[in-house]
This record gives structure tokens, sequence and C-alpha cells, in this order.
């Protein structure tokens, strides 16, 4: 009687591989949804003195959400992602984390509403926070269209990214992964940058136009230099996964990434 080979999951690389690479996604993107709502200023984060430029109207300091900081390495693991296991691996873990973004937005709502013990409240007194209810609420208490337009912006821009970089890819083969990555990070968070803003901050909280342009431009174009930036780490990243998971199972992977499209 003919038996049946397993193989344990945990023995499989291509398993191994995708939890790896999911749980540095989900990290990723849960922390720069929240501490995304914090706008600073990079120059004088930076040391630096203002530039003072005109963008839209508006004079100042180059202002960035605080998600920015973070949002490469998902556009790095986004990328990985679709060449080893193509738009499908890309669409389920884009709706997972954006599952887990909403849980994580419910689970704080209902720890605002706690009745916060007393001691807490002293103790921070005697640290120069007046009310830590308050504090907590207006930090962790984003409003709706913000929580909203996060997972409504992420969403979008991840599945563009990935349809875009599937359809370089059909025409490059293997070869230019510089293009594709950077490509589609370009496009997919020409819409994000701006539909967050814009659902979060114009329609949420009256954000005048050319605050929202200007903002929004300043973002988009931060990101995408970063894309640029990061290429060298991209491609150190494909090599130690071709290294890890072997050329022929690799090969296998990427080809079927395609097809699987």
């Amino acid at each position: 009687m003919e038996t049946t080979r397993y193989t344990p999951v945990l023995k499989q690389k291509s398993t191994i591989l995708f939890v790896v690479l999911t749980g540095i996604f989900i990290t990723n993107a849960i922390i720069a949804e929240f501490v995304g709502m914090k706008i600073f200023a990079l120059e004088e984060t930076l040391g630096l003195n203002k530039l003072n430029w005109n963008l839209f109207g508006h004079e100042g300091s180059l202002m960035l959400s605080a998600g920015v900081l973070i949002w490469p390495v998902v556009f790095i693991m986004t990328d990985i992602v679709n060449e080893y296991f193509g738009k499908r691996g890309v669409k389920f873990l884009s709706y997972l984390t954006a599952l887990l973004i909403a849980f994580g937005f419910l689970i704080i709502f209902l720890a605002i509403h706690l009745k916060p013990a007393d001691f807490w409240i002293v103790d921070f007194k005697s640290r120069g926070v007046d009310d830590m209810q308050v504090a907590f609420t207006a930090v962790y208490g984003q409003g709706l269209y913000i929580i909203v337009g996060s997972i409504i912006a992420f969403l979008v821009g991840q599945l563009v990214d990935a349809l875009v970089f599937q359809r370089i890819k059909k025409v490059t083969g293997e070869r230019k992964i510089w293009l594709r990555a950077t490509a589609s990070t370009a496009v997919s968070q020409l819409l994000d940058s701006y539909l967050v803003l814009y659902i979060a901050f114009v329609i949420g909280n009256d954000w005048s136009m050319s605050l929202f342009l200007a903002v929004g431009t300043v973002n988009f174009l931060y990101k995408v230099l970063m894309a640029i930036l990061f290429l060298p780490i991209l491609y150190l990243v494909h090599d130690i996964i071709d290294r890890y998971l072997g050329k022929k199972i690799a090969s296998a992977m990427k080809a079927e990434a395609i097809l699987d499209n």
C-alpha cells in the first residue's frame, strides 16, 4: 500500500518564509497606522534650519506623517511577497492586515472608555500630565474619519501596488526588480498618500485643499524617495531569500507567482 509522504509545515521553507514576511509586514503596518496621526516637521527633527518652502500657498517646514518613517519596510515586504507568492499572496496579507488594524482600533476604543483608576490619574499628574485620561484619549482616540481613511487608503494602495508590480513583471520577467518595485510603489502611494489625508482631514477635520495638497505632496515625494533609497536593501533581501530557499525552489515560486495572476 502506497503511503503519502508528509512534510511537517514548519519544515517547509516556503511556509516559514511566508510566516516571517507576514509577521514583519503586519507589525510594521499596524505601528505605522497608530503613529501616523502625528504630523512632524522634518527639518527641525534633523536639527536643520527651516527650508521655508512654499507649496500650494503654505510656507514653513516639510510636514510629514510619522507613519512614513516605517512605511519603507512595508513597501519592501509587499514587493517580496508579490515576488514569491504573487498577487493572491499580497491580497490575502492586505485583507488580513486591514482586519487586524480595525481590531486594534476597536480595542483602543474600548480601552478609552474604561473608567480610569484614581491613582493612575494622580501618578501622571506628578509627571506633569494634568489629566491622563484626556491625554490618553487625545493620543489614541483617532476620529472615525481617520480610522476609515487609513484602512481604505491602505487597502487601495496595497491592491494597486500588487497589480502594477505583476503587470511589469510579466513584461520584464525576473529582471529589473528596481523598476517594478519603484513603479508599483509610486503609483500606489500616489493614491494612498492623498486618499488617507482627504478622508481623514479634508472630510473629517475641514483641512483646506491647499494644506491637503501640500502635506500630501510632501508625503508622496518622501515615500517615492525612500522606495528608491531602499532598493539596495530590497536586492539584499531577495538574495538572502534565494539562498535560503535554494535556486530551484525560489525559481519555481517566482514562476508560480506570475502564473497565479
